[in-house]
């Protein structure tokens, strides 16, 4: 096929604007990241990994729900019945429902986190602990086998307790990336994902993650943002 000469010029000019513009959001991608670092404290991983099952199973819980009440809701569960996949697997369901009253929606979590048990119990050996050995892309693939366990929850698993490289993209993580122009206002949830992963190092996933729900939480509303307080407004393409 031939190519005339205006139309190679034109698709060489449009590959140098691509490369152009992902130049430009990944410096500013790094100021944005100095920046709200410079504001929040990064709290130390081994403070929210340890065992994957146990994770799991906050993780669950912890959909739309504030932190205090995913935190009381899991040591209410944690007292009631012992976390392991056995144990939640043979607990009445009406025993989870219990202890987790205060989390939104839970009935529904309840059920999933018996069924997921049941799940781990019956195809996994009892043991999440593949998430360790396996690769990223099979690890990832085996848990979003497991019901009610979506990208979100599988990849908080694969970052916080395997070390592997890959950057969970939560509500706020989600909006915050919008609103910094990263993305478009219609991607989902892969593409923020990838984006911010060419963004950003694997050294650095962790960190973009917490930081990113901590600038969403604080000055980041998904209602009211709080524009002129934002210590990244200056770096923001949606301030008002």
């Amino acid at each position: 096929m031939n190519i005339d000469k205006d139309t190679y010029i034109r698709h060489e000019e449009s590959l140098i604007l691509i490369e152009m513009f992902k130049e430009e959001n990944r410096a500013r991608a790094k100021l944005v990241l100095e920046t709200i670092e410079s504001r929040f404290k990064v709290p130390s991983i081994s403070k929210v990994a340890g065992d994957p099952f146990k994770v799991l199973v906050r993780t669950i819980i912890s959909q739309s729900t504030a932190e205090i009440n995913t935190k009381r809701s899991y040591e209410n569960l944690s007292k009631k019945v012992i976390l392991t996949p056995k144990g939640l697997a043979e607990a009445d369901v009406e025993e989870i429902e219990e202890a987790l009253f205060v989390a939104g929606l839970y009935r529904n979590k309840s059920r999933i986190i018996k069924r997921v048990s049941e799940a781990i119990l019956k195809d996994m050996g009892g043991s999440l602990d593949f998430i360790y050995s396996d690769p990223l892309e099979k690890a990832r693939r085996k848990l979003l086998r497991l019901p009610g366990v979506g990208p979100k929850t599988a990849d908080i698993l694969l970052l916080f307790c395997a070390g592997k490289p890959v950057l969970p993209v939560d509500t706020h993580v989600n909006r915050v990336s919008k609103r910094l122009g990263f993305v478009p206002e219609k991607a989902g949830y892969e593409e923020v994902r990838k984006t911010l992963e060419t963004l950003y190092a694997p050294k650095e996933y962790f960190k973009v993650h917490m930081l990113f729900i901590s600038l969403g939480r604080r000055f980041c509303k998904a209602v009211n943002p709080r524009h002129d307080k934002c210590p990244v407004r200056h770096l923001c393409p949606s301030k008002p």
